[in-house]
């Protein structure tokens, strides 16, 4: 199976008919999967954690919606085998199972547009750290599920600045989010792990794209889970949202 990172969006994402055709399609090209397992933004627990083991409600981690972005439902099958596979690969680190915890908005919004069926088992593991070798090295472990079907998916955002969103539909992106976003695309391009795992330092305009971490670690773990292979990097979507978030998302293989 191949490995992604995919920008996530807001819950407002299932109201966007381009980006939701735009992950469909994505999900239409990729082998079906017997399971994923999701790395989202929107979850630090240390030590790694498995979330929505079984079939939980949803997570619905956000505030000033209307109602009706909490009526959503996704009632994807649990996996307790894949739980314990991880758990396997993951060890001797400690692994915990929060088995009421069920899988947040930025695992389940794409999925809703990538799988409406579904009928896919997933689960959701935690992000441990926010320390990019750590990251790295958890996707690393994680590689062998790849060759057991399993499509590893990382979720966040390459740029991520609610500050500076901005609405307007004919908004261009400021320098800084188009910098950082080309910059992101060289370096996955090339798979120059010294350099992204030194963002911080290295990535122009980073300051901005990034005021804090969260949401480009997940794209850390879906590099450490591609770097023992030689394979192809695309980039299936493209584009900005927000004014200043960028669509770029991620395939390795």
């Amino acid at each position: 199976m191949p490995v992604l990172f995919l920008a996530h969006g807001s819950p407002l994402l299932l109201d966007d008919p381009a980006w939701v055709s735009e992950l469909a399609t994505w999900a239409k090209d990729l082998p079906r999967p017997t399971a994923i397992l999701m790395v989202s933004a929107h979850w630090e627990a240390d030590p790694i954690t498995l979330g929505a083991t079984t079939t939980v409600p949803l997570v619905y981690d956000f505030s000033g919606f209307p109602e009706r972005y909490a009526q959503v439902r996704y009632p994807a099958p649990g996996t307790p085998a894949l739980a314990d596979r991880v758990a396997q690969l993951l060890a001797p680190a400690a692994v915990w199972d929060a088995k009421q915890r069920g899988l947040d908005h930025g695992a389940y919004v794409p999925l809703v547009a990538m799988y409406p069926r579904a009928d896919i088992p997933v689960l959701q593991i935690s992000l441990p750290s926010l320390d990019p070798k750590r990251l790295f090295a958890v996707g690393r472990a994680l590689a062998p599920l790849r060759r057991e079907g399993v499509l590893i998916i990382g979720s966040g955002f390459l740029t991520h600045n609610l500050r500076h969103a901005n609405y307007d539909l004919l908004a261009k992106p400021e320098g800084w989010a188009s910098e950082f976003d080309a910059w992101c695309a060289d370096k996955l391009a090339q798979r120059d792990v010294d350099a992204l795992l030194d963002y911080r330092a290295k990535g122009p305009g980073v300051e901005l794209a990034l005021p804090s971490d969260e949401h480009f670690a997940p794209v850390l773990v879906s590099l450490g889970a591609s770097i023992d292979r030689t394979e192809t990097v695309t980039f299936p979507i493209t584009g900005w949202v927000g004014g200043n978030f960028t669509k770029r998302s991620l395939q390795l293989g």
